[in-house]
């Protein structure tokens, strides 16, 4: 082989672990955001089993609310399956306030999906695919 040709090949073969394990952004901006007060809440989900428990999301991000758009990052994701539930923490408590029933007394917002007459959408109805960075906008 030609050293010419031996120099592509090392090249490929450094770049390919960097290929491999992409990492992406994904930018949410977040719709009909009615005030000023508290912030915007965003987490990505990876599983069925996983959405929508605070807790186990894959990775959150959250930013000052303002009234009109608000924009948030989700950073260093691999490619793959995601869904997004956002909420605006009015209050500022960290937490998705809901009444006795457990209907949400902030505004909430999901990738492609919305409320259900009885309760939230399911994953399958808010998974999108990344395969590089992604804009997503979302409506509360």
């Amino acid at each position: 082989m030609s050293p010419f040709m031996m120099k592509i090949v090392y090249f490929w073969i450094a770049l390919a672990p960097c290929l491999l394990f992409s990492q992406y952004t994904i930018t949410v901006h977040v719709h009909n955001v009615r005030s000023a007060s508290g912030n915007i809440m965003v987490a990505a989900y990876d599983s069925a089993e996983t959405f929508l428990s605070h807790d186990r999301a894959l990775k959150a991000s959250s930013a000052s609310a303002h009234t009109g758009k608000v924009t948030l990052n989700i950073e260093d994701l691999p490619a793959g399956e995601y869904a997004l539930g956002v909420f605006h923490d009015a209050n500022g408590n960290g937490k998705l306030d809901t009444n006795w029933l457990g209907i949400p007394k902030e505004k909430v917002g999901f990738s492609k999906g919305k409320m259900r007459a009885f309760g939230p959408p399911r994953y399958k109805d808010c998974v999108f695919t990344i395969t590089s960075d992604y804009e997503i906008d979302i409506v509360l």
